[in-house]
């Protein structure tokens, strides 16, 4: 790790407030009544219901959803046994993706006991408290024992992530290797560079899925695990093999697999010769692999290879399934998770690569589909369709194992039910971060001076999203860059364009915008200093004379000022009448867009129409099919009012010019949002579910409710992102915050990539 990353990620976990989580209640609290339910005296009901019912515990408390990340510090990722304290943070961070990812509630535990026997005896005490246990970086042998015990005691599944997580990703990564190599895992020769928990774990999975314990020769740092070897682990015995090879390099000749779980380096490039046709490479040491793909491509091209790193293809990742595996198991509420689930899970990202990408899957993966094949043969971290695939399989193998207490009737239903995880917080703009990065576009920031453009810029330098360019007084910008203690290099990492200084650029755009604003009312003198003194019009203008892919403007001011100015420079997008405004809103359950929030006071009909049309496209872009709701306080035909019968014809508009659109109207919002009460005023609605694009009536509708939902739901704004225009132009509210403007950039640079496609 570099200094500044370093610097960085201490900045992460200290602002806004220290640490990554917090504890969020689930019911109200705000009168006499309520406390009286929560606490004394109406919550001893719900303990007597326990007493009666220990299963019932479940019901009545968090336990149901709730996973105990824990540690006792020994083995922290790379950094060997820094002890509990000192793990914390990492413990943090697997609480976090727990949530992010599969909706589950963690307590990270760290334990400041090395004994195995005590700490078995801590954990094993902590059992009411959870619905699953996690355990983290405990180092090896012990937690061969510390888990085996504890998932005789418990009665709730104990899952050792750094064993079993790595192991069912290689194995779907094995899966599908050996189909594209055309090979049989029952033939196969395997060589682990590695005898750690994890590389155990791989060889057991790898046996189960078909291999030949006698084709699987280990080897750690002490060189082969071979019968006879002096003061070997008692837990590598019924791994170790008779052979006189004493080397990694010895045994790797006719290898097909070679599974690295060790350390950087340790697979020489001269040594690639030796393994056999089309073999299958699994580096998995990071931040360095045991050997970097690009030697091997050089070396042995028939090769297929995969790392723990995000920057090459085929990443091992246990975040591909433990949230997933959890998530099923606690469903069912599951005693245990069994080798036969776990096995599922395998089978289940296997099948996952090697299904065929939907436009919303593409879209995920940044607007190419995956094509299975030796790039693809498991699916990235963020694919959207993991949680969907891996759960239900999890949750099948309990039921079928004898190990759920509460078995899943309605299959369809429950995968249903787990589409409100898919796109949450972060994951709604992995989508359009994964084109940004591939394009990496020029964006202007119109107010470079503005300390939370500096911050964000840093975030979009850190996050490869763009060139950001900086509008404003170079002296000005380099102080505060200074003086806020951030990273960029002017003019290295951000161009800095200063039109007081800039002469030459400033009289060609002047002679533009001249030509622009000239017969609206704007003299020679007025447009020069409206050029220089009104930022929009210098961030407009650079992206009209094409200085820059994109342009976030405002933030500072009347956004409907900084609208007015923007919209001669930049025309709108042929065919298209008018400029919308779409903004989404992350909330708990998930995500929901509103239009028009910003621009249009009271559309027509027609503008109704086409603002739905833009929306949907913006809303496919975030990989989600948009399931639109058009609004009104009519409720399918309840009322006759202009307000009414607008909203119907823009609807007969909507689904004449694009029949496939999921779209229904007009309604009330509570029957957009609520499948059941919008059954219950008609029987034969298209859309289903929840809707997730709702079509106010005008200006006010759209704002107040934006607004409301935004403050009673604590939720993430994205945007206003504008609809229409010819080219990327976003205008921020004056209450955009730092991490705003990022989401708002990463918008810009996926609709300047998309739109050089064209």
């Amino acid at each position: 790790m570099d200094d500044d990353l370093r610097k960085a990620a201490l900045e992460y976990h200290l602002h806004p407030r220290p640490g990554k989580l917090s504890i969020t209640p689930t019911k109200r609290m705000e009168t006499s009544r309520d406390l009286s339910l929560a606490y004394s005296p109406g919550v001893a009901a719900a303990c007597d219901a326990i007493v009666a019912d220990p299963d019932s515990s479940f019901d009545y408390t968090s336990r149901a959803n709730l996973v105990g990340v824990i540690t006792n510090g020994t083995a922290v990722l790379g950094l060997g046994n820094i002890g509990a304290l000192a793990g914390k943070p990492v413990m943090e961070g697997k609480a976090v993706l727990f949530k992010k990812f599969a909706g589950i509630d963690s307590f990270d535990i760290e334990v400041n006991e090395q004994d195995p026997d005590k700490f078995i005896e801590i954990v094993a005490s902590l059992e009411p408290t959870f619905g699953g246990i996690n355990l983290e970086d405990i180092k090896a042998p012990e937690c061969f024992k510390i888990e085996k015990t504890l998932r005789a005691r418990m009665k709730i599944p104990v899952f050792h992530d750094d064993q079993h997580g790595t192991a069912i990703i290689v194995g779907a990564a094995v899966l599908n290797a050996m189909k594209v190599q055309n090979k049989n895992l029952s033939e196969v020769r395997i060589v682990s560079s590695g005898a750690g928990a994890a590389a155990l774990s791989c060889v057991n999975i790898l046996i189960s899925l078909g291999a030949k314990p006698e084709n699987v020769i280990m080897t750690d740092k002490d060189g082969v695990v071979y019968k006879g070897r002096p003061n070997l682990d008692p837990t590598l015995t019924h791994v170790a093999r008779d052979t006189n090879a004493r080397t990694l390099q010895e045994v790797l000749a006719g290898a097909d697999i070679f599974l690295g779980l060790s350390a950087p380096r340790v697979l020489k490039q001269e040594w690639l010769s030796l393994l056999g046709p089309n073999p299958l490479i699994l580096a998995l040491a990071n931040p360095e692999p045991e050997i970097l793909p690009e030697l091997v491509l050089q070396s042995r091209p028939d090769a297929i290879m995969a790392t723990g790193r995000s920057d090459y293809p085929n990443q091992v990742n246990n975040v591909l399934c433990f949230p997933f595996i959890f998530r099923g198991a606690l469903d069912v509420r599951a005693t245990a998770i069994t080798e036969s689930m776990k096995l599922a899970a395998v089978q289940a990202i296997a099948a996952l690569a090697r299904e065929e990408a939907s436009d919303t899957v593409a879209a995920a993966y940044g607007g190419q589909a995956p094509v299975f094949g030796r790039d693809y043969i498991i699916p990235k971290p963020f694919d959207p369709r993991l949680i969907m695939h891996i759960a239900p399989a999890v949750a099948r193998a309990a039921m079928e194992a004898g190990v759920a207490r509460k078995p899943i009737a309605d299959f369809d239903a429950y995968k249903h039910e787990l589409e409100r995880f898919v796109f949450r917080s972060g994951q709604l703009l992995r989508p359009v971060i994964e084109v940004a990065r591939k394009a990496c576009p020029r964006i202007v920031y119109a107010e470079g001076e503005d300390e939370r453009t500096l911050r964000a810029v840093q975030t979009v330098l850190d996050d490869g999203l763009a060139q950001p360019i900086l509008v404003g007084r170079a002296e000005v910008i380099m102080a505060k860059i200074s003086a806020l203690g951030l990273r960029m290099k002017p003019n290295v990492d951000v161009r800095i364009i200063d039109l007081e200084k800039d002469t030459e650029l400033f009289a060609r755009l002047l002679h533009d915008y001249e030509k622009l604003v000239g017969r609206r009312g704007v003299p020679p003198s007025a447009a020069s200093r409206q050029l220089l003194r009104r930022t929009t019009v210098s961030g407009g203008m650079l992206l009209a004379a094409g200085e820059a892919d994109a342009a976030i403007c405002g933030g500072t001011g009347d956004w409907w000022r900084h609208f007015q100015y923007a919209l001669p420079i930049i025309p709108r997008r042929p065919g298209i009448n008018r400029v919308y405004a779409l903004t989404a809103l992350i909330l708990q359950p998930g995500v929901v867009f509103f239009c028009d929030t910003h621009v249009n006071v009271d559309p027509c009909a027609e503008d109704v129409a086409e603002m739905t049309i833009l929306a949907a496209e913006t809303v496919e872009r975030f990989g989600i099919t948009p399931k639109a709701a058009v609004l009104s306080h009519s409720n399918f035909g309840a009322s006759n009012s202009p307000s009414s019968r607008k909203m119907r014809k823009a609807l007969a508009l909507i689904r004449a010019a694009d029949p496939e659109l999921e779209i229904d109207g007009e309604m009330h919002a509570d029957a957009a949002l609520v499948e059941a009460i919008r059954n219950q005023a008609v029987p034969d609605s298209r859309l289903t579910g929840s809707a997730n694009l709702l079509i106010l009536p005008n200006i006010d509708a759209a704002n107040i409710a934006y607004n409301l939902v935004k403050a009673t739901g604590e939720g993430v704004t994205v945007g206003p992102l504008l609809l229409g225009l010819d080219k990327p132009l976003h205008i921020a509210v004056p209450s955009v915050t730092a991490r705003g403007l990022v989401n708002i950039s990463a918008v810009a640079a996926m609709e300047a990539a998309l739109r050089a496609r064209v």
